[in-house]
């Protein structure tokens, strides 16, 4: 393809990336108003997040792998269909329980045009030029991050419109994105009808990691840590796991490759990004209801003053982006933005309900600028390694892995932040002399409660995010850790490596 042809089809192709990110973060700052408005708990708070990023994760290497056998083209058109369909779906949700199912729907589709995006500009541009559109890649996403919050907290504010809308407006995007990509996209399909897809080990692989969150979710308030119910999940969900790696080792076609897994680089990179997704996926989801609930600011406020975390993503992204493609090297990048991401979770593991809000934007900037320096560059890395017809499922396994730190990072983070909150509002109402009633802090519709109850819930709050992001940190430094020991290799400038075996090619 000619440069203006990459042009037109990475138009379509950020487009419908734009859509599957604007969609999380068009809901993170809305998410307080409509639990509170479909009279849900912190728990289902946190699953609103982590149903979407858990479909997502588990049918990432199943895109993946389906990219690297069919038309790559058709793929991407089916995740928008199933993307758009179920924007309207939780749009119509009438109650938490069925916003939670729709989510997960949703989720099918933010998974797959994740990782098809990244699958078809790699089968389109080479690693060593690919730096320079990542640069682009980073900057949707950044703009994406940007305007969500803004265009989610407006509508929340906005009576006429309300929090469905936060869904709604998802639509027209995926219908231009469809009818884009439809004209313009022009890539090599591989015919291989001997080829299987391993349902066996995605399935086992998404049952696993769903029976571990939904114990990460519960432990520590409907049981105890150590209890029958603990002993049964955690042995059930790695034995489950175990097995997925054994058949993931035996058939062909595995959807997440051991081969490549195993190998020094890959298996860093896949580390560090889980590293990064926990602690930015995990972070970031709960600054919304840190500025809303444990401040008091509006939708549109908190979503302004998000704002420094994805100045830093669109900056790091675009900067660091080019100068990839110029010097052909990745690790220095990778090594400082795992490094800056550190530092500014530590900045955000001091704030409380109190803390000036110059100190929390510092913090967020530096937390934006190493995610932008990372994120989008430790694909690069494990693209680099691979041969053409499997990097797909490399593709998918590393985006795998950085979502299902995400989801982790979610869950783990909601259920130390819902104890936190819960001892928060316990200590509080007893010095208040505030005896509570009914869900007393449970609920997250702070309109219901007393003035005096609701300054408490707001104080706990603001007061036990500074915990979460002080585990975010910890992790964060594992991904410096991982970052460190990279090989520092320099991207090749072919589409394919030179030894990859023959395959007949047709064009879509």
């Amino acid at each position: 393809m000619t440069h203006r042809e990459i042009l037109e089809a990475l138009s379509g192709l950020l487009l419908a990336l734009f859509v599957a990110m604007i969609s999380a973060t068009i809901v993170s700052v809305a998410l307080p108003q409509i639990i509170g408005a479909l009279d849900g708990t912190q728990a289902q708070y946190t699953w609103v997040v982590t149903a979407s990023l858990l479909a997502a994760t588990a049918s990432t290497p199943v895109w993946g792998k389906l990219a690297d056998l069919f038309s790559k083209k058709l793929l991407i058109q089916i995740s928008i269909v199933i993307f758009m369909v179920s924007s309207l779906a939780c749009g119509f949700a009438q109650n938490t329980g069925q916003l939670i199912a729709f989510r997960a729907v949703q989720g099918l589709g933010m998974g797959a045009l994740q990782v098809l995006v990244q699958v078809i500009i790699a089968a389109m541009i080479t690693p060593k030029e690919r730096g320079r559109y990542n640069g682009y890649l980073g900057a949707v996403m950044a703009v994406a991050t940007v305007a969500g919050p803004l265009l989610g907290g407006l509508i929340a504010d906005t009576s006429w419109l309300g929090w469905r809308w936060c869904f709604f407006v998802a639509v027209p995007f995926t219908v231009v994105a469809f009818v884009l990509l439809h004209k313009t996209l022009h890539v090599v399909t591989v015919r291989r009808p001997d080829a299987k897809v391993d349902y066996a080990g995605a399935t086992l692989i998404a049952a696993g990691v769903s029976v571990l969150l939904v114990w990460i979710t519960f432990v520590g308030n409907s049981f105890d840590w150590i209890s029958w119910q603990t002993a049964a999940m955690v042995g059930g969900g790695i034995a489950v796991l175990a097995v997925a790696v054994l058949v993931e080792s035996r058939v062909r076609e595995p959807v997440v490759p051991l081969h490549i897994v195993r190998r020094r680089d890959p298996a860093l990179a896949i580390l560090a990004s889980l590293a990064v997704g926990m602690a930015m996926f995990g972070g970031s989801v709960f600054l919304g209801q840190y500025f809303q609930i444990g401040r008091g600011y509006g939708p549109t406020e908190a979503g302004l003053l998000t704002i420094p975390l994805m100045l830093g993503v669109l900056l790091s992204s675009t900067v660091s982006g080019a100068l990839v493609s110029r010097s052909g090297k990745v690790k220095p990048y990778i090594v400082a933005g795992a490094v800056v991401l550190t530092v500014g979770f530590l900045g955000l593991s001091v704030i409380d309900h109190e803390t000036s809000l110059v100190l929390v934007s510092a913090a967020m900037l530096l937390v934006g600028i190493g995610v932008g320096m990372s994120m989008q560059n430790l694909v690069l890395v494990i693209q680099n390694v691979v041969p053409l017809r499997e990097l797909g499922a490399a593709s998918g396994a590393i985006t795998f892995f950085r979502s299902l730190g995400g989801t982790i990072g979610v869950s783990v983070l909601g259920a130390v932040l819902a104890n936190r909150v819960a001892t928060g509002i316990a200590e509080g109402f007893a010095k208040a002399g505030i005896r509570p009633s009914g869900s007393g802090g449970g609920t997250l519709n702070l309109q219901a409660l007393p003035e005096a109850a609701r300054t408490v819930v707001r104080a706990a709050y603001g007061d036990a995010t500074g915990h979460i992001f002080l585990v975010s940190a910890g992790i964060a430094a594992v991904g410096v850790v991982a970052a460190l020991f990279l090989k520092p290799a320099r991207l090749r400038d072919s589409l394919d490596l030179p030894d990859t075996r023959g395959n007949d090619a047709l064009a879509d």
